[in-house]
């Protein structure tokens, strides 16, 4: 079966373009579409509030000055990144699980208490670009984005940890912190300065350092990027601010956290003073991500998702949300909904070899070539993504 799977692999790299050839891919990508096959797998429809069951596995485009406001800080996976690069060109698949959840957004009672959606699925079955999907369509219709890209980065890969000033055995990642409030203000600058939110209180941050009451949001997060020092309690006190402010209807927010389940791993990266590995609750920056996704507030939508690569070896059997987030994780969110993305459909899988086409990264392809894509993938959308990639 290896011999089979390998002899396959070396049929399909031959008619991938090499990584030499990336040049004329791009400058392809940048001609003037005239298939007249175009409508097949790709839609006009820009707006995902428009979005329906018409526009399933077709590809729509975001523009760049939007694709650059939502996810300059992160919230597309890398090789999609570079994918969107080559090709000169934001697209994302329209597909159920992502029209399934806007569907619960649009018809959501926002005077309730928050829903919990959660997205759940094996890897590199598209739960970040479903995710992604859904955060054009918030940026859009003036939600608050409450955006955490990738948490699992802060328990493994923190830039710097601290010990936190005033809270004993409690660590900072100042710097994360910090990339967060970068994140924060580019996806949600535009419409603070619309909506000129104002902070409910006074916060002390040192004798000399106060942000009064009455500033607005927008002077609170540019002290925790000025001052990096501050920017985990800069942190906590935006998310307290954003849950008051929703809850008295001055905004709507949408939070969007994914690997979630990392908050509720066993153990962190991160070690103590005395050497021993810390748990998330040790960690500054998970308590007001938690608050977050309470349903103690109202005049917002979280979408969540749990990953097996949020977790660490030993941990990660099974793909289910009851596993991914343990007892205390699950109790957390209990109740909520869960919307399951599964690898690509007949109908998906062809739209995208269709695109590939012709983006002109798959040359004219030999008889079965389709179908033997489809056997060594299985139709997961990130095993396709490396079969196809550039050698």
């Amino acid at each position: 079966m290896k011999m089979i799977r390998n002899r396959l692999a070396a049929q399909l790299q031959r008619h991938v373009l090499p990584k030499s050839m990336s040049t004329n891919a791009a400058a392809a990508a940048a001609a003037p579409l005239e298939s007249p096959a175009i409508s097949e797998f790709r839609t006009a429809v820009t707006n995902p509030g428009e979005h329906s069951s018409v526009q399933v596995a077709k590809f729509y485009t975001i523009p760049p000055e939007q694709k650059k406001q939502i996810f300059a800080g992160g919230g597309l996976p890398k090789q999609y990144e570079q994918q969107i690069k080559t090709f000169t060109e934001s697209c994302l698949m329209v597909r159920n699980p992502a029209l399934e959840l806007l569907e619960y957004i649009k018809n959501a009672d926002l005077s309730k208490p928050v829903v919990r959606y959660v997205l759940y699925g094996e890897n590199g079955t598209g739960k970040t670009l479903t995710m992604a999907h859904v955060l054009h369509y918030g940026a859009l219709n003036d939600y608050l984005l409450v955006h955490v890209p990738w948490a699992p980065n802060w328990m493994k890969r923190p830039k710097e940890a601290s010990n936190a000033a005033g809270q004993e055995g409690m660590i900072d990642l100042p710097f994360d912190a910090a990339a967060w409030l970068v994140h924060f203000k580019a996806q949600n600058g535009k419409l603070l300065q619309q909506l000129q939110l104002k902070t409910s209180k006074e916060y002390v941050w040192s004798k000399r350092e106060s942000t009064p009451a009455g500033s607005t949001i927008l002077e609170l997060v540019e002290h925790g990027i000025a001052r990096i020092k501050y920017a985990s309690e800069t942190t906590t006190a935006l998310i307290s601010e954003i849950k008051q402010l929703s809850t008295a209807g001055q905004c709507k927010v949408m939070v969007a956290i994914d690997g979630f389940n990392a908050f509720f791993h066993p153990v962190t990266r991160i070690f103590s003073d005395n050497k021993q590995r810390l748990t998330p609750d040790k960690i500054t920056l998970t308590q007001p991500f938690l608050d977050i996704t309470n349903y103690d507030w109202t005049n917002g939508v979280c979408i969540l998702s749990v990953d097996k690569i949020a977790m660490t070896e030993g941990h990660m059997e099974s793909y289910l949300p009851r596993y991914l987030l343990g007892k205390e994780g699950f109790e957390h969110l209990d109740p909520f909904v869960p919307i399951h993305v599964e690898n690509y459909s007949d109908k998906e899988f062809h739209s995208y070899i269709n695109y590939y086409l012709d983006r002109h990264w798959i040359s004219k392809t030999p008889k079965d070539f389709e179908e033997q894509l489809k056997f060594m993938s299985n139709k997961n959308p990130y095993e396709l993504m490396q079969l196809v990639r550039a050698l």
